[in-house]
């Protein structure tokens, strides 16, 4: 087999055998195909495709470029992955939760990606907290705690590793097929028994409209059903911020306030929807009602709050960090009020330019080696549909310099539109996939 081979298909609109993408993967892993051929085979299949075997094909091929991870337990081992939104701290909310419900989660994460935060960034705010581990310690954490998230290690599908970076540079980041390879083969790769995905729709996602967020949940349920791994697509809204905070420390505010009973909100909503279902597909509740359900008990009764505490010590983090969350968080020096320039309604949110500004203060990253300030962000963001009067705060921008702050103030006022008539607000639950 060889590159030439296998991209003449691709160009010819043909979908290579699975021995033939199974070769490219390792190929992909080891260095042994070049950038261009790299390169060449990601704008294939973003411009002609793969069928539905093929796309399985390439998902378990660079699944197994990598470690695979086994586990012996007396649970299920169960994880979640979203697509993307602002706001968004569901993993730090359901990953405990699921724990307290007799769960297993090895939660292999990522960094924030564009204008959508990222999970690790997030944990990463609480000092001491490291998300890089050796198997091991992974596994150990897993074992005791029930919960771990971290980040993806060396070793964990080298080849997604390789495409990817060839995929930002060379505008082949949205094809169905590359999305779902990547997403599944790192997940696929910790040794699932099920999986939830939460497919974000809206204008602080990725996937702007259902039609979109239809496909890409039927081609994610799909292909990881195909390679034997339970799973569900949870279609959610996100034309507006989750929690009414963005930025590392404000939105580990925002959980710590809802697992400690200060704070409510819809991302226990979407908690226990995604919960609800990973329990009932494994066989810890009798049905998704039941499921969700035990998701809410377990935050409201504090359960999940004594494992994320048990998993951040292990992590790091602090001694007495869910105690006293609110002394261990960074601060940022220089704090703006957004005020309305009219009276009205909150009649629609860009979410994706408010998460640009979050990026834009420092939170965020422009380029790889860029640091994030975990400080920085917005806070008190309104609501769709509230009504406000002339004067009254949008939002607070953290900053750490003023000229930061100005620009930031000016985005958020650019983000949210007032109008003299009530919206309709999305139901923030759309659907289920597979």
């Amino acid at each position: 087999m060889n590159a030439r081979a296998i991209l003449a298909k691709l160009r010819h609109r043909k979908t290579p055998t699975r021995e033939e993408l199974t070769w490219m993967a390792q190929a992909l892993a080891d260095g042994s195909v070049s950038d261009a051929q790299a390169g060449a085979f990601a704008m294939g299949v973003c411009l002609n495709g793969l069928s539905d075997v093929g796309r399985v094909a390439l998902t378990l091929a660079m699944r197994d470029s990598g470690r695979v991870l086994s586990w012996q337990l007396d649970g299920p081992v169960l994880d979640k992955h979203s697509t993307g939104g602002v706001g968004d701290c569901v993993s730090l909310v359901l990953a405990p939760a699921l724990a307290a419900c007799g769960a297993y989660v090895p939660m292999i994460s990522g960094r924030g990606l564009g204008h959508t935060g990222g999970t690790l960034d997030k944990l990463e705010a609480i000092p001491g907290v490291s998300t890089q581990l050796s198997e091991a310690r992974f596994k150990g954490i897993v074992t005791q705690v029930g919960c771990a998230i971290v980040g993806a290690t060396a070793d964990i599908a080298p080849a997604d590793r390789r495409l990817y970076a060839v995929r930002d540079v060379s505008s082949t980041v949205d094809s169905l097929d590359l999305i779902t390879a990547s997403i599944l083969s790192k997940k696929l790769a910790a040794g699932l028994d099920g999986l939830v995905l939460d497919v974000k729709i809206g204008s602080g996602a990725f996937m702007k409209t259902l039609k979109e967020g239809q496909a890409l949940a039927e081609a994610l349920t799909k292909t990881a059903n195909a390679a034997k791994c339970r799973t569900t697509a949870v279609i959610s809204d996100m034309s507006q911020p989750l929690v009414p905070s963005l930025g590392n420390a404000l939105e580990v505010a925002e959980v710590m306030r809802i697992l400690t009973g200060k704070g409510r909100g819809p991302i226990v909503d979407v908690a226990a929807a995604l919960g609800g279902v990973l329990l009932a597909n494994s066989g810890l509740a009798r049905d998704v009602q039941e499921g969700a359900d035990a998701i809410v008990h377990a935050i409201r009764k504090g359960y999940a709050a004594e494992r994320l505490g048990r998993m951040l010590s292990a992590l790091g983090g602090p001694v007495g960090f869910v105690e006293n969350w609110a002394r261990f968080l960074p601060e940022a020096t220089v704090i703006r009020e957004v005020s309305a320039p009219q009276s009205g309604y909150v009649a629609k949110i860009d979410g994706e330019a408010l998460g640009l500004a979050v990026v834009g203060l420092g939170g965020g990253r422009v380029v790889e080696r860029d640091l994030v300030n975990p400080a920085v962000g917005l806070s008190d963001v309104v609501r769709l549909g509230v009504k406000v009067s002339k004067g009254q705060t949008l939002g607070v921008v953290h900053a750490a310099r003023s000229d930061q702050a100005e620009q930031a103030v000016r985005a958020v006022l650019a983000a949210i539109t007032l109008s003299g008539s009530r919206p309709r607000v999305p139901d923030l639950i759309a659907e289920r996939v597979g």
